[in-house]
């Protein structure tokens, strides 16, 4: 009998991976957002990543961070997270784990907790000190959804395309 594979990826390096690869499918030039969505048993659900909805042209509207309100892609795009939990289609996300690149902002934490995701897995928290980040962390705690960051293993993954 021979022993099995010890250098397969752990769950979390899997489903971080599977969120930065979402990522990688969002249009907009500064700032890229992927979410893999997960259910208690380790199956994928649902995956997302920050862009316009659809029926809204990439090429039509705008992708710019200054300016008139209008003329950004602020009043535009939908977070990962958020496209995420709209892409789901086969009912509750009760009790699910949400992988996510950038930790939520107070709107995505909105959906997080409306749609019973209870775990939020972030790898990066740059934005820890802004209002939006400040009030996300207060409604998941204030709702009992715990989140933590992911710790990356240094391991370097290699796919070709």
């Amino acid at each position: 009998m021979s022993d099995k594979r010890t250098d397969y990826l752990s769950w979390d390096e899997y489903f971080m991976g599977v969120a930065k690869m979402s990522a990688l499918r969002s249009k907009d030039p500064n700032t890229q957002v992927g979410a893999c969505i997960v259910s208690e048993d380790n199956k994928i659900l649902s995956m997302g990543y920050n862009g316009l909805p659809v029926g809204c042209s990439d090429d039509e509207f705008p992708w710019g961070r200054d300016g008139e309100a209008l003329d950004t892609k602020y009043m535009y795009t939908a977070h990962g997270e958020l496209n995420a939990i709209l892409n789901y289609r086969g009912g509750s996300l009760e009790n699910a784990k949400v992988y996510v690149t950038l930790f939520p902002c107070n709107e995505c934490a909105k959906a997080i907790i409306q749609s019973g995701i209870k775990t939020v897995v972030y790898e990066c928290d740059k934005y820890y000190d802004t209002a939006s980040v400040i009030a996300s962390k207060r409604m998941l705690n204030a709702a009992g959804v715990r989140y933590y960051q992911y710790q990356p293993t240094g391991r370097n993954v290699e796919i070709k395309l």
